[in-house]
């Protein structure tokens, strides 16, 4: 596969499932307690738990140059 699809594709799979993450993170957020503690400690995990899954397709989308 060309490097400008392979990172097409890759791009589009990214925005993907950036909105499906963003959208499950804010409907888990409304569900949590009352607590800024609790609320503080989830976005920090949810904010770097991105990064996470994303590293197999990024790594994949730089292969082959």
């Amino acid at each position: 596969m060309q490097p400008r699809l392979r990172s097409f594709i890759g791009s589009m799979a990214i925005l993907a499932f950036m909105a499906v993450y963003i959208w499950a993170a804010t409907l888990v957020a409304d569900r949590l307690p009352d607590n800024m503690a609790i609320k503080m400690l989830f976005f920090a995990v949810a904010g770097l738990g991105w990064g996470v899954p994303i590293l197999p397709l990024i790594s994949w989308m730089n292969r082959g140059r």
